[in-house]
């Protein structure tokens, strides 16, 4: 098997590719967005797209950069990692951003592409790597969250077809969403290996209706999801039938991946100024210029330091991974201690803004601390959705330190 410094070996020079990539995102990114945000991964729905961003996303597309590193012959950017670095730290110096994102990046792309037989890749991956279609993942149930083996939502055979019922909630995106990759039973014997991997192709199809569900946050990401014999082709099933509960945990790696990587939810969160200059602007400075607050400036110090390392621990992650075929489950370490780093950024904003921090509405609050309480609200979820803090416990107890249950 290839090092970890072999799979990362640059095809041509950086420097090359360096001065390649900021020609390139000089010559093609619009002025105007610049330091803007990529709307397809946020938990926000899809704004009106403006002439710029259309253009932005369509060059992206094209040129195979919005993924940079999956297969040119799908849409790709057929770069390596330390390519797909220096692209990132070039968009990052134009105050650029990566225009396509969202589920079929993030999860389900890098699930097809190791998973799917070619004519899925060519169908699927094409429109995913131009940010044409937003998928939404249809996993949990009413009675199957964290065992999510129970789940009752049944495919049955029909010859040519299957014909889907059942429900699945806390869809996120669902309201949104063009397509569907889903976990279904299509063997009401078996628990696990009655379970297969299947993409709906259509979320405005007849039989399929999605009913937002309303966060105290005030925003609504999630939905309930309604299946009523609704066709599916053959065609669409990934992998084996019985095979779902495989591929839908690896899918799960890929987005534990993702989200601790600072996905779009959380990219949001630590969107706008830094903490430091938000303390300096609501508590002060010293003569000296540092926040006036000793015992908050030194929390925030280590909070800073925690966000360093987990950074750095991510790179080093990244590169073991691709050496090694993808994600492992050492991604769970990394989903629960994004989490927490997560929560503590909005834990402390709120503590530094004070009362202005707990605002809902009214003229006595500006939109910033209006989006400060949002935002602190919206952090709880962070450590429950894509998998609890309790299961990841879980997962890192019997997976990487080989602790086994006794009876």
């Amino acid at each position: 098997m290839a090092t970890a410094a072999e799979l990362d070996a640059p095809t041509k020079p950086l420097d090359t590719f360096r001065h390649e990539a900021r020609d390139w995102i000089e010559a093609n990114f619009p002025p105007a967005l610049k330091h803007a945000g990529n709307a397809m991964a946020t938990i926000e729905g899809p704004a009106d797209e403006s002439a710029d961003e259309t253009a932005w996303r369509t060059a992206m597309g094209k040129k195979g950069w919005g993924v940079p590193t999956w297969p040119q012959q799908y849409g790709g950017g057929g770069l390596t990692s330390a390519e797909a670095r220096v692209l990132n730290e070039e968009l990052g110096r134009a105050g650029a951003f990566n225009p396509i994102g969202g589920m079929g990046v993030m999860m389900f792309g890098p699930t097809l592409l190791e998973y799917g037989t070619d004519a899925q890749k060519q169908k699927y991956i094409p429109d995913i790597a131009m940010g044409n279609v937003r998928w939404c993942q249809g996993y949990s149930e009413p009675n199957a969250g964290s065992d999510l083996a129970n789940i009752q939502t049944f495919a049955e055979d029909k010859g040519d077809h299957y014909l889907v019922n059942g429900q699945k909630t806390w869809t996120s995106g669902g309201q949104w969403a063009d397509k569907c990759f889903a976990l279904v039973r299509t063997d009401k014997s078996q628990k696990h290996a009655g379970i297969s991997f299947l993409l709906i192709d259509d979320m405005h199809a007849e039989g399929v209706e999605v009913r937002p569900i309303n966060l105290i946050s005030g925003f609504s990401p999630f939905c309930e999801t309604f299946f009523t014999n609704v066709k599916v082709p053959k065609e669409n099933l990934v992998g084996q039938e019985g095979q779902g509960w495989t591929i839908g945990t690896r899918l799960l790696q890929h987005e534990r991946n993702s989200l601790s990587g600072g996905g779009g939810s959380a990219a949001r969160m630590n969107a706008g100024n830094g903490i430091t200059a938000l303390a300096k602007q609501y508590r002060g400075a010293d003569e000296h210029g540092r926040i006036k607050d000793a015992d908050l400036r030194s929390r925030i110090i280590r909070h800073e330091m925690d966000q360093r390392a987990f950074a750095l621990t991510l790179r080093r992650a990244a590169l073991d991974a691709k050496s090694n075929q993808g994600p492992s489950a050492a991604t769970s370490i990394m989903k629960n201690v994004g989490a927490r780093i997560t929560q503590d950024r909005a834990e402390l904003g709120v503590e530094i803004m004070g009362m202005n921090g707990l605002g809902w509405e009214g003229e006595g609050f500006s939109s910033e601390e209006i989006n400060q309480t949002r935002v602190w609200l919206w952090g709880k979820a962070v450590s429950i959705y894509g998998g609890s803090t309790e299961i990841q416990n879980n997962v890192i107890a019997k997976r990487i330190l080989g602790m086994l249950d006794h009876q």
